[in-house]
């Protein structure tokens, strides 16, 4: 199978140890499969002439939450960057060059901008993948804080986070601890090809989503959900051979699955097309 430079470039970038993945670099090579000419150095050139801009900001005091402010000032103040609150599921907010060019994201996405930036000024921040919503961190042991990229480099505590949840579902949630763990690199990827695989599906442009879900099948093989999704994306098709293999392959590495009796009835009818 020929697959496009964006995902043989994708492929290459994260078979790195997760520390060594370039974040900014694999975000565009994900970008690269829906804009093949994408210019890749040109948006990291753009990252890091943001870094140089901001070095000249920066407090002569390396107190965190001093450094957080010089980088809120520039990015949300002076460069514009915003959360897209009017048009959250636009494809856009997905692709790194479309969020540098229009200045406008999601969370993760916006997030992925403020790592890198913070990285290039030597400021290692990571990214909590709190349920319903990204937020950042100082790399700090003891720091207690937290960032919210999509509210402007808004300042969280540990109970501001479980308010946010809060608002985020409309109702009490129980914050528990493992919601404001750091994830890595490979999990950030895999959480912004699930929003495009959600997007494309919602657009019933699913061959795309197909895509996005062989991309997170690169990152975590043994992914049970994505093998499965897999299959019934092929099924919705109507490529039955395809779909048959998929999700023969789905039970076949997990028996046991909750859903494995629905899928063995799917299977069924599957054989009655091909």
């Amino acid at each position: 199978m020929n697959f496009s430079e964006g995902r043989q470039n994708f492929s290459k970038e994260i078979a790195r140890s997760d520390s060594q993945i370039d974040l900014a670099k694999a975000t565009l090579y994900i970008a690269q499969e829906e804009y093949p000419v994408l210019d890749i150095e040109k948006y990291l050139n753009a990252l890091d002439m943001m870094a140089e801009e901001l070095q000249e900001r920066l407090p002569q005091t390396s107190y965190p939450l001093k450094i957080i402010q010089s980088i809120n000032q520039y990015l949300f103040d002076e460069l514009g960057f915003q959360g897209n609150t009017s048009n959250y599921y636009d494809l856009r907010n997905s692709f790194l060059n479309d969020v540098i060019d229009r200045r406008t994201g999601i969370p993760i996405s916006l997030s992925v901008i403020y790592l890198e930036v913070a990285k290039r000024i030597d400021f290692p921040m990571l990214g909590i993948g709190m349920p319903g919503h990204f937020l950042i961190r100082p790399d700090f042991e003891y720091v207690g804080i937290f960032v919210d990229v999509f509210e402007r480099g808004e300042i969280l505590f540990v109970q501001d986070c479980e308010e946010r949840l809060r608002q985020i579902y409309q109702q009490p949630v129980q914050l528990e601890s493992h919601f404001l763990d750091p994830v890595k690199n490979k999990q950030i990827l895999a959480r912004m090809l699930t929003n495009l695989k959600f997007i494309y599906i919602n657009k019933q442009e699913l061959l795309k989503a197909i895509a996005a879900v062989e991309r997170i099948l690169l990152l975590f093989p043994s992914n049970q959900r994505e093998l499965r999704d897999k299959g019934l994306l092929y099924y919705q098709l109507g490529e039955w051979v395809q779909a048959f293999q998929e999700l023969d392959l789905y039970l076949t590495n997990f028996p046991d699955a909750e859903d494995a009796d629905i899928i063995r009835n799917l299977l069924d009818k599957i054989k009655i097309f091909m």
